[in-house]
């Protein structure tokens, strides 16, 4: 986490069913023991699953607050940045979902919420319940994003980002860990596929489906060899480039930090002049398309800042030349 830190990461995604609440404990200990400054990081968490009480799940106005209290004693915080609902809850009214958010909002324990997992139908649903009551709506939603789940992303939530200004946040950038190329198949000792209570990723890993994404990943490896990157990093540069605007994409953190500084350098290194000829002659966007996200993504990465590209004015090829002279590709 300290290496993710350092390297720029600033967002750290919990919930309170993660290993039952001890997830929350620990990183709580950490942020207290690093004393890093608070308006430097993001810390999300995910409400819906608090323990086995029946009060204690779902998105009910009494377990949205007491389950948030229970997260900020655990993680040792006075707010959290996001809370979301971790799913959506049809035995609880959108009203009453949407009046305990914002009343943990107004109360001060968070300052944004957010779905996660939620249709296009509910999400628009919570927005328009907001708006009625005056009541706060949703900033963004968290879905699972990655080279074989983007049906979601791309053709279900776009038309919420311009219509309603609602943002996302990934999970899952690597498919459960499948996009490595790497395990072809089997489940390495290290993998959370091995633990009992993830019997479900092991059997997801070794289904027939499992296999088929497995052979898709190693049809990608000459590309990648090609561009003198590992498959993960394609992947996340891809889905980096080609994402909404207001995308904020999530990398889970390995027990070895090496990944992280592969994977988080991937994106700016990894996508010259080569990936984005690959991606054009794939028809998979137009040529203005594909510029025109590279320049928002060189904004967003803050690349060329050390060189002056800010608000000046420059030609795609200009700023292709300085992207490969700052990097020396």
């Amino acid at each position: 986490m300290t290496v993710a830190y350092e390297h720029g990461v600033n967002l750290f995604d919990t919930a309170e069913v993660y290993a039952a609440g001890k997830a929350e404990r620990t990183l709580g200990n950490i942020l207290k023991s690093k004393g890093w400054r608070r308006s430097s990081y993001i810390i999300t968490t995910k409400i819906f699953w608090g323990g086995q009480a029946e009060t204690e799940k779902g998105l009910s106005r009494k377990h949205i607050i007491e389950g948030l209290w229970g997260s900020l004693e655990r993680l040792q915080l006075g707010y959290v940045d996001i809370v979301f609902a971790n799913r959506w809850d049809p035995n609880s009214p959108m009203e009453e979902i949407v009046r305990a958010m914002t009343f943990v909002i107004n109360q001060g324990l968070a300052l944004y919420w957010g779905t996660s997992r939620w249709g296009a139908a509910e999400i628009m649903e919570a927005y328009s319940v907001a708006r009625q009551f005056n009541l706060i709506p949703p900033a963004c939603e968290q879905a699972e994003y990655h080279l074989f789940q983007k049906d979601k992303m791309e053709t279900q939530l776009p038309e919420l980002y311009h219509k309603i200004g609602v943002g996302s946040v990934t999970w899952s950038p690597l498919a459960y860990g499948v996009i490595t190329s790497k395990n072809e198949g089997r489940i390495p000792e290290t993998c959370r596929g091995t633990i009992k209570s993830y019997q479900w990723l092991k059997d997801k890993v070794q289904s027939e489906d499992g296999k088929k994404q497995q052979v898709k990943v190693m049809d990608l490896l000459p590309i990648a060899h090609q561009l003198g990157c590992t498959v993960a990093q394609l992947s996340i540069g891809e889905e980096t480039l080609l994402s909404e605007p207001k995308t904020i994409k999530g990398v889970s953190l390995p027990t070895n930090p090496q990944p992280i500084t592969q994977n988080r350098l991937a994106c700016v290194r990894h996508f010259p002049h080569a990936i984005l000829k690959i991606i054009v002659e794939r028809g998979e966007k137009t040529k203005n398309d594909i510029f025109l996200a590279f320049k928002q993504f060189i904004i967003n990465q803050r690349i060329l800042f050390s060189l002056g590209w800010g608000e000046k004015k420059h030609g795609n090829v200009i700023i292709m030349a300085k992207f490969k002279y700052h990097f020396k590709i």
